[in-house]
């Protein structure tokens, strides 16, 4: 396998690329023909080219891309499109560029990627190949994170019709009707020898620095060998509230020795309750469950001053 710095000085001189981008999203369907524009007049020599309508084609076709020749696999979408091509890409020569194109673009702002289309682009230009890590909740590889409680339970329950009037809307909208009733759950986090329990409706287990586009920590990173594992609220059902809007506000002066955050690099989490889970946006069975990480499991483009440990 070629180093990172030999990936990089090949990316820079010969620029050979596929593009894969989500097409079912509105915006991936706006920019779709200008990314592809953008990334030829940056000089890229695009092997294939591939606008994904159907969502179920994506991962098929990301095997597609990985396993075209080239250098780099362009991925263009939000936190689920980006997600899914991490794992396709993951512990392969090759290397993964972003072009953010969701909502909150979560792993994009860990790894530093500019969220402007242009700048994005440039940092595929003369960026650098680094290496982070990917979390691991059974069988499924994640970028972001895992979320157990009501999160998991507004993915199983959002309504098609109401995601496509509401769009992105439809999930918070389920949430506080969900909320109404929803009980809180016990929760238990076993990690290096100890054992920590929440009563609370959400608990969250972080790889990379951001959720809903926001940090988690000052110093939550994909590439620091830790999952941060965290409740958000307690048993009542307005804490929750409170406490998302708090994480919101305050993420970026908190780190991850205060409460209530719980930073590790492996743990089995169950709950009173088998509860559904999450993974990036994703239901992914139910609780108990052992996350771990996978070190450097992914290579992605990033901005040429980017730390790479």
């Amino acid at each position: 396998m070629r180093t990172k710095q030999r990936l990089t000085e090949d990316i820079h001189r010969d620029r050979r690329a596929v593009l894969v981008v989500n097409t079912h999203s509105r915006r991936g369907r706006l920019l779709y023909e200008g990314a592809k524009a953008r990334l030829e007049r940056a000089g890229f020599d695009l092997l294939a080219s591939y606008p994904v309508e159907k969502p179920r084609r994506l991962e098929e076709t990301l095997v597609k891309a990985r396993e075209s020749g080239a250098d780099l696999v362009v991925a263009g979408g939000g936190d689920g499109t980006i997600s899914t091509a991490a794992r396709m890409m993951a512990h392969r020569e090759n290397a993964l560029g972003l072009l953010p194109l969701g909502t909150t673009n979560n792993f994009a702002r860990t790894v530093r990627v500019p969220l402007d289309l242009d700048e994005a682009i440039d940092t595929l230009v003369s960026g650098k190949v680094i290496d982070v890590d990917l979390g691991r909740a059974g069988d499924m590889l994640f970028t972001n994170h895992v979320g157990v409680g009501l999160s998991a339970a507004v993915m199983n329950a959002a309504p098609p019709p109401l995601k496509r009037l509401a769009g992105r809307w439809a999930y918070p909208l389920t949430g506080l009707m969900l909320l109404l009733r929803h009980r809180p759950m016990r929760v238990v986090v076993r990690a290096e020898g100890d054992e920590h329990e929440f009563r609370t409706h959400q608990l969250y287990v972080a790889n990379g620095g951001f959720h809903a586009g926001r940090p988690i920590t000052a110093d939550a990173d994909a590439d620091d060998r830790l999952l941060v594992a965290y409740p958000v609220g307690g048993k009542g059902r307005f804490g929750l509230l409170r406490e998302t809007a708090r994480n919101a506000a305050t993420g970026h002066r908190r780190t991850l020795v205060d409460d209530p955050f719980l930073a590790v690099g492996e743990l089995w989490l169950e709950a009173d309750r088998s509860a559904p889970v999450e993974v990036d946006g994703e239901p992914c069975g139910r609780t108990p469950m052992r996350i771990g990480l996978e070190a450097n499991a992914l290579r992605v483009m990033a901005p040429a001053g980017t730390i790479d440990r």
